[in-house]
């Protein structure tokens, strides 16, 4: 590649995905729909955990957080790829990426320490449960989130301060749908071999040794679970944790194919639909996958609707006594 230098003019063309016009239409109305669902049913959650004193419990503590990691995790991504489907400009300036970059990772880093911590709670809440109370008491919780949000925010930055010491050229081509670290190193200028270095020391300790972690709690999980003897014991303490395997699989399942497989000119559109996979999909699906079957969410919409209807009762009757 030429030597280019880094300037605040840098224009990135973000390639998204080669596909024809009809194509094109198909894909924003899908990835509108994915986004806006996402959205939706996120914030559901998050104000369901936020009002609701019954879901005031750690699981549900930690569900809010991924549910609040997952809307930051579809806004740093998808409405940049809407608008490029919608527009056809595909234009993106190195501050904008450079912002994509800390968002995207933070948001990533967090699902990923979320997923883990969630992993403890289902371990000590099956394995532990005579000590669950004072294990996961709400100062252990509140500090495990703080931790997971300071310790994704300063990767972030590393990530973002790493990205502007590396040079571009004035105009380049960028083949993703957004501002991914690992393809910002194929197509600088730069010696990119301690940044290689350092993004394989990140993923050891931001994506591997998390996933160890969670893969360990469940096969604990599962001998736990395998020791009970009542079938319907089994089966209750199994649906409390089966959404979250799934979300983990979902989660990690694309991305170790998408990163542990050899690097390939012909399969960057695989690359980029596998990517669209977790950045779009998984979040989209956890909503429904925590809440389908889930008498607690199903109980807290209905105390919201009662406590709405009590309201307008309440003042009038106020106003009476007044």
């Amino acid at each position: 590649m030429e030597n280019c230098t880094n300037e605040n003019q840098t224009i990135f063309h973000i390639l998204a995905f080669s596909t024809s016009k009809t194509g094109q239409c198909l894909l924003l109305t899908a990835v509108l729909l994915m986004y806006l669902m996402t959205i939706f049913g996120n914030m559901i959650i998050t104000t369901l955990v936020c009002l609701v004193p019954h879901l005031h419990t750690p699981m549900y503590f930690l569900l809010g957080n991924l549910a609040i990691t997952d809307v930051i995790y579809v806004s740093a991504t998808l409405p940049m790829l809407i608008y490029i489907l919608l527009t056809r400009d595909n234009r993106m300036s190195l501050s904008s990426c450079m912002a994509q970059v800390f968002l995207f990772s933070m948001s990533a880093a967090g699902d990923i320490f979320v997923l883990t911590s969630m992993s403890y709670d289902r371990y000590v809440a099956i394995c532990k449960p005579l000590e669950y109370s004072l294990i996961m008491s709400k100062d252990v919780c509140i500090s495990m989130a703080l931790c997971l949000w300071l310790i994704s925010a300063i990767n972030a930055g590393m990530n973002v301060l790493v990205v502007s010491l590396l040079s571009f050229c004035p105009i380049q081509n960028f083949d993703h749908f957004f501002c991914e670290q690992k393809t910002l190193y194929t197509v600088t200028s730069s010696d990119t071999t301690s940044t290689n270095i350092l993004l394989v020391f990140q993923d050891i300790v931001m994506a591997t040794l998390p996933f160890v972690l969670i893969i360990t709690s469940y096969v604990f999980i599962i001998s736990a679970i395998m020791k009970i003897q009542s079938l319907n014991g089994r089966r209750k303490a199994f649906s409390s944790c089966s959404s979250h395997l799934f979300t983990v699989i979902m989660f990690f399942g694309p991305a170790i194919v998408l990163y542990g497989k050899p690097e390939s000119e012909h399969s960057k559109e695989l690359d980029k639909l596998l990517s669209l996979l977790y950045t779009a999909v998984v979040p989209m699906l956890n909503p429904f996958v925590y809440t389908l079957r889930n008498k607690d969410i199903f109980n807290a919409i209905h105390y919201l609707i009662r406590m709405k209807h009590m309201l307008p009762k309440q003042r009038i009757k106020n106003m009476v006594i007044i």
